[in-house]
């Protein structure tokens, strides 16, 4: 079996596997690196190594430049404290944790053992998000869930530089090791900014050319991460900043039709690479077995060891750190004490994924030698990814049910209130049109109504006391366009069946009623609309209601009379 075969085999399998876990409500990273760690058993499997140039260079930056450009700033901004307190502090605080375990416990020498615990410290970007993204977390939990993998990956890489470079020299020096800290976060985040700079008038001019504009947006990611690697700066860093600025409207430029295949293309891209990591991941059994001659109990003794200084030290340092400072009252004034829930659902989601096992896999050679202990540290690696993943991730869900965790509703306020803001806009505009008496006067009417009901609906929404004469009026009026939408895609596909339209024509009316339909759908995604019968027993109800109304006025007047 060659290489083409063997990646479009996991391709197959990676989707299979995805869609199952769907079905069973499974976070997909879980089952695939079981799903992996099964097919490493197969017998006559070729040897599959998974290279760390290609994890770092390759799957990295896509994977982290598309979750900079999605993170909301302001509550990143908000919530920036939390957010360095586990990126940045608790990454340090795990890797001297599992450094002073693995030097006790394990025997390990202090600067191999700090190695160790720089590779397992950083939780992981796609297996946080993707588990998290199954779950109605509120949605502070999910913003310093998603700001701590963004960051983490780049304070662990550079804690693990420094410790290869002591192991490499046998000397340490805490001043030096916190000036490189400081200098390769900084180089990161100018040499991110410095590109967006660079390249921001060149997507103003590609923004109509779809397919050069997307194709540039992931050679910018892959140049920054190389120009900071090459600079000794940080990569991750230049990638996330990079991320963030490009997503902010000062530098998004994009066309409509742009941002519509660009979510989709970089939506597929980022799961096709996070899928095809965690089924490697799995398949590394093989390699990671090679040249351990330790005891089976011994290795077993050595995994609970790390597993447990990860998990008790993430608890510890959450738990501390979410208290501890609102201690003082300035800070409890301005940040109040968080829910003891949310503290313990952020304490327990702590697993480890890509990051880790690269790192391990690219230990360098020391004077033309493996690196120290270098079998048992990938050994170690693949564990902590393996517990962590199935263990946390199986767990958490069942967590937070227990905890009886909800979204507290504040995206969805949100969402109300600009739709309430852009219908008065709306309103607004209209009103100055019919004002320069720009419009017919029957389409003034019409539009006036529509614009009227939809202030009407959102308003509802917004403040918690739905309209119901509206959202039945929308209901209705959505889902009856979206059957004679339909209608009309039946219809253009059965002239092509005849021979009446070519399949070009085809196509470009299509994309046009499925955007429209498209638009519908996501409006019924986000608030659930009953049936048409529904619709049409509570229209009814509305009218038999106001008729009531207005005869209960009539009468109350001729009582007055």
């Amino acid at each position: 079996m060659n290489n083409i075969e063997i990646i479009l085999s996991l391709l197959c399998v990676m989707i299979i596997l995805v869609a199952l876990a769907r079905r069973i409500r499974m976070p997909y990273p879980i089952l695939l690196v079981l799903g992996g760690l099964g097919i490493s058993f197969l017998p006559g499997l070729p040897r599959i190594e998974l290279s760390p140039e290609l994890v770092f260079v390759l799957f990295l930056p896509p994977i982290l430049q598309f979750s900079a450009y999605n993170t909301p700033v302001r509550d990143f901004r908000a919530n920036i404290r939390a957010i360095s307190l586990l990126s940045i502090a608790l990454v340090l605080a795990t890797t001297a944790a599992v450094a002073v375990a693995a030097h006790f416990l394990i025997g390990l020498t202090w600067p191999v053992a700090f190695v160790l615990g720089a590779i397992v410290a950083p939780p992981d970007a796609a297996a946080a998000t993707s588990i998290a993204e199954n779950l109605r977390l509120p949605r502070r939990i999910i913003t310093v869930l998603e700001g701590e993998s963004l960051v983490n990956d780049a304070t662990a890489l550079v804690a693990y530089r420094i410790a290869i470079v002591a192991v490499a020299t046998g000397a340490f020096s805490l001043a030096d090791a916190g000036s490189q800290f400081l200098l390769a976060s900084a180089g990161g985040a100018v040499i991110g900014i410095a590109i967006v700079l660079l390249f921001d008038p060149i997507f103003r001019r590609l923004t109509h050319d779809p397919p050069v504009y997307l194709t540039l947006t992931f050679l910018t990611g892959y140049g920054a991460y190389l120009l900071g690697e090459s600079l000794h700066a940080s990569g991750v860093v230049a990638v996330v900043t990079l991320g963030i600025f490009y997503g902010q409207p000062r530098f998004n430029t994009m066309t409509p039709e742009l941002r519509l295949q660009g979510t989709a293309i970089w939506e597929i891209v980022v799961f096709l690479i996070n899928g095809f990591i965690f089924i490697l991941i799995g398949l590394q059994l093989p390699r990671v077995m090679e040249g351990l001659s330790i005891p089976p109990a011994t290795l077993l003794w050595y995994t609970v060891v790390v597993c447990v200084t990860l998990i008790v030290t993430r608890i510890l340092w959450v738990t501390i750190s979410s208290y501890l400072p609102r201690m003082l009252p300035g800070v409890r004034e301005r940040d109040p004490f968080p829910p003891f829930k949310e503290v313990v659902v952020v304490a327990w989601t702590g697993m480890r994924g890509i990051v880790t096992l690269a790192s391990a896999l690219a230990l360098p050679t020391i004077n033309g030698a493996d690196f120290p202990h270098r079998d048992l540290i990938l050994f170690l690696s693949f564990t902590v990814i393996l517990v962590t993943l199935v263990l946390q991730g199986l767990s958490l869900p069942v967590l937070i049910r227990g905890l009886k965790i909800v979204d507290d509703g504040g995206a969805e306020r949100e969402e109300h209130k600009a739709r309430l803001k852009a219908a008065i806009a709306g309103r607004a505009r209209l009103q100055e049109l019919i004002q320069n008496e720009q419009l017919p006067q029957p389409l003034a009417e019409k539009l006036g109504r529509h614009y009227d009901t939809r202030v009407r609906r959102y308003a509802g929404r917004y403040h918690g006391n739905l309209d119901n004469e509206a959202e039945a009026h929308f209901a209705l009026y959505e889902q009856t366009e979206q059957d004679l939408l339909r209608a009309e895609l039946e219809a253009i596909i059965k002239l092509r069946d005849e021979e009446i339209i070519n399949d070009e024509i085809l196509r470009k009316v299509q994309r046009d009623l499925d955007l429209q339909l498209l638009r519908l759908q996501n409006n019924s995604l986000a608030q659930p609309a009953p049936a048409i019968e529904d619709v049409a027993s509570l229209l009814a109800a509305l009218d038999e209601e106001n008729v009531l109304q207005t005869e209960g006025q009539e009468q109350t007047e001729v009582s007055s009379s």
